[in-house]
């Protein structure tokens, strides 16, 4: 049947096939086909960060970011600020060492790398954030600014001529 009486012919379908067609990660990199998909990196990124779940709560004085990190030390996360407003969080979750005489029969814990960008708003003070992981969740804290002070009215004094 013809796609274009269906009406799958639209530029959006277009690109879904072309999304579709690709293999693996492999065919990410060096072939034309796919010279306008993502790259390995990026889809790395994007794996990591729709894997971690955060909630974020708003204070009258603070934003607060909570994050699950069931077996985690704190050698093992990374909490940064990029381009002066990015909240970056990122780590690696480590797979136990493997006794040899076990083997899996079931794996559904999620092991690699993790990461969560959050843009912050520009009266977050990013001098003074700070993070604390206990019993396995992360919590970041960041400070809001004062408000900026109202500009006072400049009386200029009218001289008589």
């Amino acid at each position: 049947m013809d796609r274009g009486a269906m009406g799958f012919d639209s530029p959006i379908f277009h690109a879904l096939q072309q999304m579709m067609d690709i293999g693996g990660a492999d065919d990410l990199i060096g072939d034309s086909k796919s010279m306008n998909a993502p790259s390995r990196i990026y889809v790395r990124d994007a794996k990591a960060m729709a894997a971690t779940p955060a909630d974020v709560k708003e204070y009258p004085s603070s934003y607060v970011f909570v994050i699950d990190m069931p077996g985690l030390k704190s050698g093992d996360i990374k909490v940064q600020v990029e381009d002066d407003n990015v909240l970056v969080i990122s780590g690696d979750r480590k797979r136990e060492e493997e006794k040899e005489e076990a083997k899996y029969v079931r794996m559904e814990r999620r092991m690699g790398k993790f990461m969560r960008k959050f843009a912050l708003p520009e009266n977050a003070n990013t001098d003074a954030i700070s993070a604390v992981c206990q019993e396995g969740v992360l919590t970041v804290t960041v400070p809001k600014l004062p408000p900026p002070e109202p500009k006072k009215p400049k009386t200029i004094e009218v001289k008589i001529a």
